[in-house]
């Protein structure tokens, strides 16, 4: 559901429009009489139709502009079957600002341009769906979001039964929750009949025009993040392993949006977490900054895409909008409190000590040990990496500049030296000292303290005998100079030592 919320961006459109459209898939596939292997599938392809969409970026620029993602919601307004339509759309939106020699060749090359994008989006969108473990039938109908109920449809030109009936539901819903959100009900179900038989199933499109006041009923109010999660079909997949799995393809979906990008964050992921290890943090806190690294360029979605390949220096205007990529990271991944505690850290991946950083402008205080190891680690991936405004840094250069930036008090001495370390380069090898001494067990002991846990509770939690916990308690008050769970639980707040593992 977090990723949809990034296509929702990608593609132009309002946050929760995804959401939305797989309440109301489940809905009109219960009015259809449908099982829950069928109604899983309408689930997914409403909530994943867009999976695909950061792929084919430089195909989507050379048709659009800069700012693909108004042309691409757009067409979903319009009936595609029918010339004058499509011609409009074409006008207004092929070539957008670009030269006219730009804007002739697009209208040119659009039929197998928009082929050829559609066809890598339903490819990488089948990918990226195997890898989280969906069914075949869910993988198959995401590689027909094109598709027409009449054949003239792309990638592949299926027709009529030839369309898997959970895309074909999910399409319907695509174009009812486009024009419902903007015109309601009565011109959703108008828009329904007109596609009817040309874009869509006709037998689907009058049951959805039957019941359309109940089935559209409360949607906005209802598509919220735990009624969709009440709703999912079983067979429901929970686990560690299959939550991974998932950032592993949410880096992969945003890596996808520039040549440029390509396997930053697992880079990135991969040098935060052996920084982590050797600046001394508990491998639970350095699994979860592996994991807050993978996600933390999510917010790049909602930039506009030409800015990510812009070969020129950025205007002010365009600075801004990519100043703000970090803050929808934050969004995307606001919920549950999984993701939240992930998204609070990778949202500060640009800050620096001294406040100069974006987008909150957070000081050295308001910045635990992960946020630094995170600045330092993207800080050092960015430059070793091509940009289309600049060549690859030399690793050595790019050292220099970090210890620059750490005399400049803007990023952290220690943070720097471990990831210089875990990138292979020497350095003077300083053993850290933990924060009043404590241990990495002492520390997770604190937590669970600070969070109210008993002796036996702690031990259970921990693994370890009751008696082994109560000497750990009582090491930590003595280091730490206090004797109340209280004035223990306000040490671990002022040093950041509650970033809990996810």
């Amino acid at each position: 559901m977090a990723l949809s919320l990034a296509t929702d961006l990608g593609t132009g459109r309002p946050m929760e429009w995804a959401m939305r459209s797989a309440l109301l898939g489940v809905r009109l596939g219960e009015a259809l009489g449908w099982d829950e292997a069928e109604l899983r599938a309408a689930y997914y392809c409403a909530l994943l139709m867009y999976i695909g969409c950061t792929s084919e970026i430089g195909l989507a620029l050379q048709l659009f502009g800069d700012d693909p993602q108004a042309g691409l919601a757009a067409v979903d307004l319009i009936n595609k079957s029918d010339p004058r339509q499509m011609l409009t759309w074409m006008l207004k939106y092929l070539g957008a600002g670009q030269p006219l020699t730009e804007r002739l060749r697009a209208f040119a090359n659009i039929g197998q341009a928009m082929t050829t994008y559609k066809l890598g989006h339903c490819e990488v969108a089948q990918r990226l769906a195997e890898r989280l473990s969906l069914e075949p039938s869910i993988q198959t109908a995401l590689t027909q979001l094109g598709e027409q109920w009449d054949g003239q449809g792309e990638p592949h030109k299926l027709k009529g039964e030839e369309i898997a009936r959970p895309m074909r539901v999910a399409l319907l819903v695509r174009d009812i929750e486009a024009h419902l959100n903007t015109h309601g009900v009565e011109a959703a179900v108008a828009v329904a009949r007109q596609r009817s038989g040309n874009i869509h199933d006709p037998h689907i499109v009058s049951r959805f025009c039957e019941q359309a006041p109940q089935l559209c009923a409360t949607l906005a109010q209802d598509a919220d993040w735990d009624a969709l999660l009440a709703i999912e079909p079983r067979p429901r997949l929970y686990s560690t392993e299959e939550f991974d799995n998932a950032t592993l393809v949410m880096a992969d979906f945003i890596d996808l949006i520039a040549p440029a990008f390509t396997g930053h964050s697992r880079n990135v992921a991969a040098l935060a977490e052996t920084s982590a290890r050797q600046y001394g943090l508990p491998e639970s806190d350095a699994k979860s900054l592996w994991r807050a690294a993978l996600l933390h360029d999510l917010g790049k979605i909602a930039v506009p895409m030409g800015l990510w390949s812009k070969p020129l220096p950025l205007s002010q205007s365009e600075w801004e909008r990519v100043r703000l990529h970090p803050y929808y990271t934050e969004r995307i991944l606001a919920r549950p409190t999984q993701l939240a505690q992930l998204g609070a850290v990778a949202a500060l991946h640009h800050e620096k000590l001294d406040g100069s950083g974006y987008h909150r402008q957070v000081r050295a205080e308001g910045l635990s040990p992960a946020a630094r190891l995170l600045t330092a680690a993207n800080f050092y991936q960015a430059r070793i990496e091509p940009r289309p405004h600049r060549e690859p840094q030399l690793p050595d250069s790019i050292a220099q500049a970090m210890r620059q930036e750490v005399r400049a008090g803007r990023l952290d001495g220690e943070a720097v030296n471990c990831v210089l370390q875990a990138a292979g380069h020497r350095t003077t090898p300083v053993r850290r000292e933990r924060v009043a001494g404590l241990s990495e067990r002492e520390i997770e002991v604190l937590r669970l303290l600070a969070r109210g846990y008993t002796n036996r509770q702690m031990a259970q939690t921990l693994e370890i005998t009751e008696k082994t916990a109560g000497n750990h308690v009582v090491h930590i008050y003595e280091k730490i100079g206090c004797s109340t769970r209280s004035a223990a639980t306000l040490f671990a707040m002022q040093h950041h030592l509650l970033s809990e593992p996810v």
